[in-house]
């Protein structure tokens, strides 16, 4: 049974939402104030945290600052509908994915399934490969990336774009098939996230590869990493 931890001061909403998940299958515990969300969340018991912005004790992205200090654990950000400004802070600070408020239960539920799907299927899948592009080494059975032979750290959602682009190096990925393959649906309008997600890659790793541009964008399609790939089976 998975494990979901929601941190949100609306004891309504928290209640509306474990009422609506529980019987699909997930073990819910709420948490009302920031600073006992992060250390509960910081405990590593669950397998998601549902994460609002507004907060007593400890605002949203300094619980996520927190938790992103010491944990990769997926966490799904809660946002005022229309304020992408959170939403952008949020997924630069290493949120998965975002929903704006309010919401429909069944889409949270969505949500939660596709990012808890992608983190398992990519541990049984991946097996014991090993990506290597120019100057970046990727280690899919432990999830480990280097860079010229450091370790990189990224989340959840990062390494998984990463390891499209790397895979896909020298052809463009569109970026609602990157929407599609790494948070489990559609792009809709104005969604920044996956552009967020490059985003934070090209500060982790650098924007230039030699003489190349790391992860080229390609206007109104999407990005193509500029090296071509080698992969070996361990």
């Amino acid at each position: 049974m998975e494990k979901v931890l929601i941190i949100d001061d609306d004891v309504a909403l928290c209640e509306l939402v474990a009422e609506y998940l529980e019987p699909l299958g997930f073990q819910v515990e709420t948490v009302n104030r920031g600073d006992t969300g992060a250390e509960r969340a910081l405990q590593g018991k669950h397998s998601i945290v549902v994460l609002d912005v507004m907060l007593p004790g400890l605002n949203g992205f300094d619980v996520l600052k927190r938790i992103r200090e010491t944990s990769k654990m997926p966490v799904l950000m809660l946002t005022a509908r229309g304020d992408d400004v959170d939403r952008i802070v949020g997924l630069e600070i290493g949120a998965d994915d975002y929903l704006p408020k309010p919401f429909n239960p069944r889409e949270l539920a969505a949500r939660i399934r596709a990012i808890l799907r992608r983190s398992s299927s990519e541990q049984i899948q991946e097996g014991g490969q090993r990506i290597s592009i120019g100057d970046v080494e990727m280690e899919t059975g432990t999830r480990l990336v280097r860079r010229a032979g450091e370790v990189v750290e990224l989340t959840a959602v990062e390494y998984d774009v990463l390891a499209k682009l790397l895979r896909a190096a020298g052809r463009v990925m569109t970026r609602d098939e990157l929407s599609k393959d790494v948070l489990g649906r559609s792009l809709s309008p104005f969604d920044r996230s996956i552009d967020m997600h490059i985003s934070n890659l090209r500060k982790k790793l650098g924007h230039q590869v030699g003489v190349a541009e790391r992860i080229k964008t390609i206007r109104g399609v999407g990005y193509i990493y500029a090296q071509t790939p080698t992969t070996q089976g361990e």
